[in-house]
């Protein structure tokens, strides 16, 4: 018999794993668009009932625990979990939610979407932000309030009204790319286009090239983070300057 012969796998530079929210319908094919050669990437979700209300974000934290104990348990390679959603992570608390991850899971590094945006628009040294969102009135005033108290200036912050996933999916990317040029005042740093589940991904580079400003959206943020996380270094194009920059 032939002596086998084992390697690294198919993804030796690092594994990343998301926790998504239950009807998320961007996330993997968001997250693999931009997903470097020899990264792995792995998927799970957390229950969340139909509509994007404060109640329903607070409630997921319940259901984390079982999230994450689907998320390849039986592997000892994952390097970074993430948890995707923007407005959770701020009605929850990032703290909390970093604190189940690496509890639960020894030795990953344990982050959300919220945490890759800031170190984003850290990184890009941007203090004065136009933010829009996909949410309505009472989640976008925490969310103005949550960037407030981390030092940043929100010079816009305007939200879509939409409560469910299926809505957020199929607002048009030519939609988005109106909604962020209307948000720029002429007084911001960067523009953040707020939610994982808009179309956002597809007109960062648009935005950038006719506002000259730096653009984050939810999934390319949390993307960026979690591979400078892994020790990922990759400069890509198309994805906007966080990206090529940083």
């Amino acid at each position: 018999m032939t002596a086998l012969a084992l390697d690294d796998g198919p993804y030796p530079r690092a594994r990343i794993g998301f926790i998504c929210v239950a009807n998320a319908g961007l996330t993997e094919g968001d997250m693999f668009s931009m997903r470097p050669d020899g990264v792995g990437l792995s998927f799970t979700r957390v229950r969340m009932d139909t509509e994007c209300t404060v109640e329903n974000l607070a409630a997921m934290e319940h259901d984390l625990d079982d999230a994450l104990s689907g998320l390849a348990p039986a592997r000892g390679d994952m390097d970074v979990i993430c948890y995707n959603c923007t407005s959770g992570s701020f009605v929850i608390g990032e703290e909390a939610i970093r604190a189940k991850i690496e509890t639960g899971r020894p030795g990953v590094r344990g982050t959300t979407l919220l945490t890759g945006v800031v170190a984003g628009l850290n990184a890009l040294q941007a203090r004065r932000i136009a933010v829009g969102t996909a949410y309505t009135p009472d989640i976008d005033e925490l969310e103005c309030a949550y960037f407030t108290d981390a030092g940043f200036d929100v010079t816009e912050l305007r939200g879509l009204g939409l409560l469910t996933d299926v809505e957020m999916n199929r607002v048009s990317p030519k939609s988005l790319y109106d909604f962020a040029m209307s948000l720029d005042r002429g007084d911001a740093d960067a523009i953040f286009l707020s939610c994982g589940a808009l179309r956002s991904l597809e007109v960062v580079a648009d935005i950038e090239r006719d506002t000259g400003l730096p653009v984050i959206c939810s999934n390319q943020a949390s993307f960026w983070h979690c591979l400078r996380l892994a020790g990922i270094e990759d400069r890509l194009a198309g994805f906007g300057r966080l990206f090529q920059d940083c």
